[in-house]
């Protein structure tokens, strides 16, 4: 815990009040609440896609990789001088021939005799479980052998599931079986075995479980997927933040390459792979299985609006600053008007097609695209402009994301601010990675932004327990998500202001991150939601459709906010407690005549420094109780650094 932050509590501990009245107007509805309010952030960084969210259990399945045999190992090597080992043979990357343009190197295996084997290490291992279905498939063609064997390993050799290709020809064709593992094991080993002498070419190499989100032969990870619709989200972006940029424009994120055939979607080196001292992980490569159409998928499945976000012509500014030229601009451009065609357009449209051919000829409802992630500065602004004119006239109806750079403040922030106020942008996307004290102190931030200026999107935050982002150090603790509370309150307060916000980063590997604090850690096999995680969970499945008048706002170490469910027909109360002890409180509603039971619903901990993790991840979750209404004065107690939650019934 920051000393500052440890002062700060005892300091509005010791001027508690013996009772608080909170007030609540439920006879003066406000503004109202997007339904976008609370979503998620989605970037392929700390192995989120592949190795992550995207189940595909073989790193480098497609030999793309810059070292093109990354991943892949001979077992027990030949060694000519001694005759030890396994049959001897050979395995080279080549490129003539390939299975396709987008996918030039292929693996050639030579068996010199039978009983050849190789293997894949997965990413960070690979994790099946016992009496679970995994689809081994692969693109194969023959000079000689007619078939291989899969042999899944624990860490001891001993063999948990087997499975044989065969059947092949002179020319690429997709062969697939069934292996179903016997034991789970976190840190399998996949081998492959060629048992006649000669030459076989393999590519696309995928070892994929059956059992995915909604059955779906490409499809997520069930239990991440589970965590990211249980937020109840009301929006998710994608592709993410600093990867749409990339490090270099050739780098960049190019949404057309990541949709059709899987197998003709073009590896890429992912611009998290060496960004880090810290953390370099040479083998974080991009193999788009996770593309743009399933994206638009998970945001149907989870019931919440898709928000992509586009390159605008210019690498990250932190890296390269790599720039389009101005002439250039039109392809950029024209990506744009093709992925709302995409998204929107009907199925004998060119991109409609395309969407239609995948198996989804309704439309996706898209209504808004992000232009740019963090830039600034004037060369942002002269490229953004020429989007704003294309898009607008040619889609009116699709709002458009712009950014405001990397910080809550200074010279660049209010440089663009005021360019936006001036040519009535719809969405100004502010990043706020800061010190939990930060958020504290600015739960009243959007309190005096103009009513008639552009609305704002809390596109990425997360309080940093360090104080500081990009630190190892930092922790998903109760400290860093009670603050975010705080703040929170203040977004949905000002929801004719805000729009939308969420969380940032969302997933992590725990064998393979680049930055915390993250929102969801997960291994081979397991996951779970950190207290940051919680916290969002709460507000995203408790916020109304409008908001009414409630005091206080922030004061004494209490933060509240107030809103009707005219879907439920509830009043909803939540009060953030960041006092160490109990806080005695009195409800005064006025407008409504409650009755019967309300519902509440607690997350606290006594303990700042309490995280969730593997072994304990119900540490700090929701409690929740029912509380008898008998009139329209309630007297209750806060839990000592808490998010209470009153679902209160309402005629």
């Amino acid at each position: 815990m920051r000393p500052q932050f440890l002062l700060a509590i005892v300091a509005l501990a010791t001027i508690v009040p013996a009772q608080t009245v909170i007030t609540v107007d439920a006879a003066r509805p406000g503004p109202d609440i997007a339904p976008t309010m609370f979503g998620i952030f989605f970037e392929d960084i700390n192995f989120g896609a592949d190795g992550g969210l995207y189940p595909e259990l073989i790193k480098n399945r497609s030999f793309e990789f810059d070292q093109p045999l990354a991943g892949w190992k001979v077992i027990l090597p030949y060694n000519p001088s001694t005759g030890i080992g396994l049959s001897p043979g050979e395995l080279s990357v080549r490129t003539d021939s390939p299975l396709n343009d987008n996918n030039p190197h292929y693996l050639r295996i030579t068996a010199l005799d039978s009983g050849y084997g190789f293997y894949n290490s997965g990413f960070r291992g690979i994790g099946v479980t016992q009496g679970a279905e995994y689809r081994f498939s692969a693109y194969v063609r023959t000079q000689g052998p007619t078939a291989i064997r899969a042999i899944l390993t624990d860490a001891n050799s001993h063999e948990i599931g087997t499975g044989t290709l065969s059947g092949f020809d002179s020319s690429w064709k997709r062969y697939e079986t069934i292996i179903r593992a016997s034991a789970t094991v976190s840190h399998a080993q996949f081998n492959i075995f060629l048992d006649q002498k000669g030459s076989l070419d393999l590519d696309m190499v995928s070892l994929f479980p059956v059992d995915t989100w909604n059955h779906r032969p490409n499809g997520l990870r069930k239990d991440l997927v589970q965590l990211l619709a249980d937020m109840h989200p009301g929006f998710i972006r994608f592709p993410g933040g600093c990867i749409v940029e990339g490090r270099r424009l050739a780098n960049r994120y190019q949404w057309k390459k990541t949709v059709g055939d899987i197998a003709e979607r073009k590896t890429i080196m992912n611009r998290w792979n060496d960004e880090f001292d810290h953390r370099p992980t040479p083998d974080y490569f991009q193999s788009f299985g996770l593309g743009f159409y399933e994206y638009f998928q998970l945001a149907e499945d989870i019931g919440a609006a898709p928000l992509p976000i586009l390159n605008c012509g210019m690498a990250c500014q932190f890296n390269s600053s790599e720039t389009a030229k101005l002439d250039e601009i039109h392809e950029y451009i024209q990506d744009a008007l093709d992925l709302i065609e995409f998204a929107n357009g009907p199925a004998d449209s060119p991109w409609g097609k395309v969407r239609s051919d995948m198996g989804h000829p309704a439309p996706f409802h898209l209504t808004m695209i992000g232009i740019g992630n963090e830039q600034w500065g004037p060369r942002y602004l002269e490229r953004y402009k020429l989007f704003n004119d294309a898009l607008k006239s040619s889609h009116p109806e699709i709002k458009l994301i712009v950014a405001a750079g990397p910080s809550p403040s200074g010279k660049e922030f209010d440089e663009l601010w005021s360019y936006w106020r001036a040519h009535h942008a719809d969405i100004v996307d502010e990043h706020y990675y800061m010190a939990p004290q930060w958020f504290l102190e600015n739960s009243n931030r959007y309190d005096q932004y103009d009513r008639n200026g552009p609305r704002v999107f809390a596109g990425e935050y997360a309080a940093q327990s360090t104080g500081a982002p990009v630190n190892p150090a930092n922790r998903n603790n109760w400290q860093t998500a009670l603050s975010e509370a705080a703040f929170m309150t203040g977004l949905e307060r000002n929801a004719d202001v805000v729009r939308m916000a969420s969380y940032a980063p969302l997933l992590a590997n725990v064998d393979a991150w680049q930055w915390t604090p993250d929102a969801i850690w997960f291994d081979n096999l397991r996951s779970y939601g950190t207290t940051d995680y919680q916290v969002q969970k709460i507000f995203a499945s408790n916020t109304g459709t409008r908001v009414v008048p409630s005091t206080p706002h922030a004061e004494a170490g209490l933060y509240t906010v107030a809103s009707l469910d005219d879907r439920t027909h509830e009043l909803i109360v939540t009060a953030v407690n960041v006092s160490r002890d109990a806080r005695p409180v009195q409800l005064q509603l006025s407008g409504i005549s409650p009755s019967g039971m309300a519902k509440v619903i607690t997350l606290a901990s006594a303990d700042l420094t309490a995280e969730n993790s593997f072994d304990h991840p119900n540490n700090v979750v929701p409690i929740t109780s029912t509380l008898q209404l008998t009139a329209s004065t309630i007297s209750v107690e806060l839990s000592p650094n808490s998010v209470t939650v009153f679902r209160i019934p309402r005629r």
